[in-house]
């Protein structure tokens, strides 16, 4: 962004003697930043365009059955009365934000800690630069790091939590997504008496996260075999959440790196994962299985978890 940032702000420099405000910069590069122009084109047409169409004030112009813009429905209306609507506009305008002040804008403002461009790269990068939702491409529509858990329930700020949404979807999720986020982030904590993998002591554990751990296997295929567990208590892997899946995600490039870094022989590595008693599943607590493998470990390693039914091994 460098390449926008600082040619914009040395020309209003240039253009206002030498000096400008901070104010004046900022306004400055908004004006460059499309994904604002694609937020507020969203609000247009689903929030703003919609109530005053609603009620016979503006009607949509379009173009096949895309919204291109609005008509103001201002026949009979003389130039006067025009003017006279347009300071009426901007007297509610300024009554309503003298009486508000900064309250308007909470939801979007000082509260939210910046987020670094490295942070943002690395979640683009994971969603391979397309939106996690629709699958939009970056360059189809602005992409933007969305908090999958928000932060005004309790959401963090970390890679787990993060996903890339476009601003269409971004802005879709807010409206549309009626879960209740409260009982979600409480169900984090849940955990089960008797549970081997609730219960572990914490000599066992290696490594952990926020939301999962890594312990090596008590009954190792292979040496160094680990298991990514996820604190909460779930049985099933398809009931995993996002965050959970990201974290575990996460957990299992740190033990694979780990792994290599403490054995050089290892070579290559089977991930698996047991849903359901007829999938051999044991202990139900879902665990992510990462075996390191290591060249002639087996006579013919060909098929690597087709293996689960030993006669489709080999194909």
């Amino acid at each position: 962004m460098s390449h926008i940032y600082q040619p914009v702000m040395l020309k209003v420099l240039l253009e206002n003697g030498g000096h400008a405000t901070v104010e004046q910069i900022a306004k400055a590069l908004l004006s460059y930043d499309q994904s604002q122009v694609e937020y507020y084109s969203i609000r247009t047409k689903t929030m703003v365009g919609q109530v005053l169409t609603k009620n016979g004030v503006v009607t949509p112009t379009k173009d096949g059955t895309k919204i291109t813009g609005y008509r103001l429905n201002q026949e009979g209306l003389t130039e006067a009365e025009r003017a006279s609507l347009s300071t009426i506009c901007d007297s509610r305008l300024d009554d309503f934000t003298n009486s508000r002040g900064d309250a308007i804008w909470s939801h979007r403002g000082a509260g939210r800690e910046y987020l670094p461009g490295s942070i943002r790269y690395q979640v683009l990068k994971r969603a391979k630069y397309r939106c996690e939702l629709c699958g939009g491409l970056e360059g189809q529509a602005a992409l933007q790091v969305d908090h999958i858990l928000p932060k005004a329930r309790g959401g963090a700020d970390d890679l787990f939590n993060f996903q890339a949404l476009c601003s269409t979807c971004n802005a879709n999720k807010r409206d549309t997504d009626d879960t209740d986020f409260r009982g979600v982030a409480e169900t984090y904590s849940d955990r089960e008496v008797d549970c081997i993998f609730c219960e572990l002591g914490a000599g066992r554990i290696i490594a952990e996260n926020e939301l999962c751990i890594a312990i090596e296997d008590g009954f190792p295929v292979t040496q160094h075999h680990t298991l990514i567990i996820p604190k909460r208590h779930v049985a099933d892997y398809f009931d995993l959440y996002q965050p959970e899946r990201n974290a575990i995600e996460t957990m299992l490039h740190v033990q694979r790196q780990r792994i290599l870094d403490q054995d050089p022989k290892v070579t290559g590595f089977n991930v698996g994962i047991n849903a359901g008693v007829s999938a051999g599943q044991t202990v139900f607590h879902v665990h992510v299985h990462l075996i390191p493998r290591r060249d002639g470990d087996a006579a013919d390693p060909k098929g690597g978890v087709r293996g689960v039914i030993p006669g489709k091994q080999k194909y």
